[in-house]
């Protein structure tokens, strides 16, 4: 525990920094800047968007799996642990207005996620092994001048350790807190989790977009439909729910319970990280899945990309922060997935602890897999094909040490590895947005003409 001690010491000044008003500005100025460029796209275009995601369920074009399992195996990576424990956190320390900040930077996001989908696409490789690769690294090398390849690499050493923090650790960690609650030991749910995802990856982004395909839409479904079913039950009490959400995005909150109390800072503060890390946008993540799906047009895939942070933090995160509220377990003293536990418990005695349970290791599970494929595309970028293999042990060995590990030391290492990443990956897109507009007005001006 000491070494915890010495090591959240150094890290704590860091995090306070990369979480700073200029990064606030910087992922928040990027979405803004990008959306307004793109004249509202992703407003306009969100039912076009679910329309060419249902059409992509099936693809002959140049790629490797569909444009459906390429939203899947992305979403496969974002709805996980930051829908039920981050967003319960962000609550915590940021109060109920921690929730409309989410909600900004999802909807800001929106055009920064459809931005890198469209990039990754259009400035994508293949591999000596005949595989469609991308991502923030390749369209950085590719899209920029040859003084801003450092850049790319920057991402891509970021990528390759952030990824057992966010998508390895973390995931470990918050399911092994809540199953712990019902007698399973952490070090039985790490040995699982490892040698269920070590299975899957032998067969590579196929196989991991097969699973996701699959788990991602079941579990989603099951997951929000128990959310509805409580907000139903207790439908009085939303119009306060939604009050105290909008009160405190603006006032600090008083202590209540076992709440300390928050001001207005900390409630941007941990609802724009929180939603980063439940989402992702910015973060350069999602487009490394984006890059390998079967399409011959970035923008059709950026249309269906920036549905990811709509499902994931406007629909999921927002009906776990709602029960939240609404059950009052937010002052309990609580934190992480114990704390949706919790409110899910006490909202639907006998019930509602079952569906976060099972939700949270089914999103853990897909999550260990979508964000092992892009630590993997990040060390191959750095390294060769060759080191495939040798991450891939690695990062199964990792979670059963992610699932004993201490829950704040992680999520602090997680919060400032994701900022460090969004850095590189957002200059980028503010460099390239020209060509993201000129992409998106030829296509929809092509769409138009030949109808």
């Amino acid at each position: 525990m000491e070494i915890l001690v010495i090591l959240t010491n150094y890290i704590k000044p860091l995090n306070d920094i990369v979480w700073g008003p200029a990064m606030l500005v910087l992922i928040l100025g990027t979405g803004i800047y990008l959306m307004l460029g793109l004249r509202l796209i992703p407003f306009r275009k969100l039912i076009y968007g679910f329309r060419m995601l249902w059409q992509g369920r099936t693809s002959s074009e140049a790629g490797d799996i569909t444009p459906f399992n390429a939203l899947m195996t992305s979403l496969s990576a974002t709805i996980g642990t930051g829908n039920i424990a981050g967003v319960a956190t962000a609550i915590v320390l940021g109060g109920p207005g921690a929730l409309f900040w989410m909600w900004c930077t999802a909807l800001v996001g929106m055009a920064t996620k459809y931005g890198e989908a469209v990039c990754a696409v259009h400035y994508r490789e293949t591999d000596e092994a005949g595989n469609h690769i991308g991502g923030p690294m390749y369209y950085i090398k590719n899209g920029l001048k040859s003084h801003w390849t450092w850049l790319g690499t920057a991402f891509a050493i970021i990528g390759a350790v952030a990824g057992f923090g966010i998508g390895n650790t973390v995931q470990a960690n918050s399911v092994a807190d809540v199953l712990k609650d019902f007698g399973v030991p952490v070090e039985v749910t790490g040995v699982v989790l490892a040698v269920l995802v070590g299975l899957v990856l032998i067969g590579g982004i196929r196989w991991i977009a097969e699973v996701a395909g699959k788990l991602v839409p079941i579990m989603g479904i099951a997951y929000v439909t128990g959310g509805l079913v409580i907000l139903i039950i207790h439908a009085d009490k939303i119009p306060q729910a939604f009050n105290l959400i909008f009160t405190y995005a603006f006032t600090p909150v008083a202590a209540t319970g076992g709440f300390a109390g928050a001001a207005v800072w900390a409630a941007i503060r941990f609802g724009v990280a929180r939603g980063i890390f439940s989402n992702e946008a910015g973060l350069g993540s999602a487009p490394i899945a984006q890059a390998t799906a079967r399409t011959n047009s970035p923008v059709r895939q950026g249309v269906i990309a920036m549905l990811e942070t709509f499902i994931d933090t406007i629909i999921v995160c927002t009906i776990t922060g709602l029960v939240i509220i609404i059950s009052g377990a937010w002052t309990s003293g609580a934190t992480g997935a114990s704390l949706s536990s919790a409110a899910f418990e006490q909202a639907l005695p006998s019930f509602g602890g079952y569906v976060v349970a099972f939700a949270s290791a089914i999103f853990a599970f897909t999550t260990l897999l979508g964000w092992s494929f892009y630590g993997e595309k990040c060390v191959q970028y750095l390294f060769g094909f060759k080191s495939i293999t040798p991450f891939r042990l690695l990062w199964v060995l990792v979670i059963p040490i992610g699932a004993i590990s201490e829950l704040n030391f992680v999520w602090l290492v997680a919060d400032t590895l994701n900022a460090l990443m969004a850095i590189p990956n957002l200059i980028a897109l503010i460099l390239l947005s020209p060509v993201i507009f000129k992409l998106t007005r030829d296509y929809f001006h092509s769409t138009e003409v030949s109808r």
